[in-house]
């Protein structure tokens, strides 16, 4: 197979995936309907003609006969007042329209006939135009509600392109905010450690380094708690008895009392 035959099957190929792909066979059935009422139409409107042929044939036929009676009328006449040569002349036109009687009576009878078939055959597509009309319409309506049902299928599985844009979109903002929620979570823990400032509100360095300070012992009551029930330590004591804050509170009932400063004479200390 040449280069240019190859080439060509495959635009074919391709030009009929789409138009199948643009086709919607509901426009093609009304087309092809249209069609057809086109043609019985045309053979309507041929009925017609030979029938208007057929009608001016018998108008001729009735006049050229209405004319033969008159002459054989005149020639009756001619004969009884005794003028024989008018009652000849009288027959011989009339020999002459028999002529023509016969000629139109035989293109009358096959009008007559062609109108017959005509009509025969504009039944026959009208019952036919009928019959696909009705056809048409049960398969417009079953592919309609086929149509339907396929993406009531697609919306529920989420396979159509409309439902799957959907789907990407909400995936994406659930992303992003799962994303901010953790950049929100870590810019707290940092501004907790210290590690950022927070300049919405007024700097405190002494509140913020007793924050972290107290959160220490906290978390050194939790792991000595923690290893007391796994066997590994003594049981936890309690915060305040080796806090600096007890012990202050200690040392002035253990602390003997300073004697005065001597006094200078004169009264000075």
């Amino acid at each position: 197979m040449s280069v240019m035959k190859r080439m060509s099957m495959i635009f074919k190929s391709k030009a009929n995936k789409a138009l199948d792909r643009m086709e919607d066979p509901r426009e093609t059935l009304d087309y092809s309907y249209q069609r057809q009422l086109e043609m019985l139409q045309k053979v309507r409107r041929g009925v017609a003609d030979v029938a208007t042929s057929r009608k001016r044939l018998e108008l001729q036929i009735n006049q050229l006969e209405g004319q033969q009676n008159k002459l054989t009328e005149q020639g009756k006449k001619a004969l009884q007042v005794g003028r024989e040569d008018l009652a000849r002349e009288a027959l011989t036109r009339r020999s002459g329209l028999d002529s023509q009687l016969n000629d139109l009576r035989a293109q009358y009878q096959q009008l007559q006939g062609e109108e017959e078939k005509l009509t025969l055959a504009s039944q026959r597509l009208q019952t036919k135009v009928d019959s696909f009309r009705t056809r048409k319409e049960t398969i417009k309506a079953t592919y309609t509600a086929a149509e339907a049902q396929t993406k009531i299928n697609e919306a529920f599985s989420g396979i159509s392109e409309e439902m799957g844009d959907v789907g990407l979109a909400i995936q994406r903002a659930e992303e992003k905010t799962e994303t901010m929620k953790a950049r929100a979570g870590a810019i707290d823990e940092l501004l907790a450690s210290g590690a950022l400032e927070d300049f919405s509100g007024p700097k405190d360095d002494i509140q913020a380094e007793l924050d972290r300070m107290g959160s220490g012992p906290g978390v050194d009551l939790e792991l000595e708690r923690l290893k007391a029930e796994l066997g590994q330590g003594p049981a936890p004591k309690e915060l305040n008895q080796g806090s600096p804050t007890a012990q202050s509170q200690q040392q002035p009932h253990d602390t003997p009392q300073q004697a005065p400063w001597p006094q200078k004479p004169g009264g000075a200390q």
